[in-house]
C-alpha cells in the first residue's frame, strides 16, 4: 500500500469507504504477488493525487479479503470497479492504462 490519496481497504470497512462513500471511488481489487497489479499502482497514484477530494482510490487485497471481493465476482485481478452511490458504475479487468482509468471516472463525475 502506498500513496497518501490512496485508501486500504478491508471486509470490515468497505461499507463505510465505498458504498456510503460521497464522492465516487475507484477500488482496485489487489494481491502482493501479482506483477501487473504492481505495474498499475503507479497510475492509480497519479489518479489518486489528481482527483484528490473528488474521487476516492482504494485498493483491497482480495487475498486478506475474501468476502468482498467473492461479493464482487473478482476472478481475476487487477480487477477495477467504480462506485458511485453505493452502485457499480463501471469496471475493467487486467492491466489498464492511466487513460482508460481517466475515462472510467468521467462516467462518475
Amino acid at each position: 500500500m502506498s500513496g497518501k490519496n490512496i485508501v486500504a481497504l478491508t471486509d470490515k470497512n468497505f461499507a463505510k469507504e465505498v458504498l456510503e462513500s460521497p464522492v465516487p471511488v475507484v477500488v482496485d481489487f489487489t494481491a502482493n504477488w501479482c506483477g501487473p497489479c504492481k505495474a498499475l499502482a503507479p497510475l492509480l497514484e497519479k489518479v489518486a493525487d489528481a482527483h484528490a477530494g473528488k474521487v476516492k482510490v482504494g485498493k483491497l487485497d482480495v487475498d486478506d479479503n475474501q468476502a468482498t471481493a467473492g461479493e464482487y465476482k473478482v476472478f481475476s485481478i487487477p480487477t477495477l470497479v467504480l462506485f458511485k452511490g453505493g452502485k457499480i458504475v463501471d469496471q475493467s479487468v487486467g492491466l489498464v492504462s492511466q487513460d482508460k482509468i481517466e475515462k472510467m471516472i468521467a462516467k462518475a463525475l
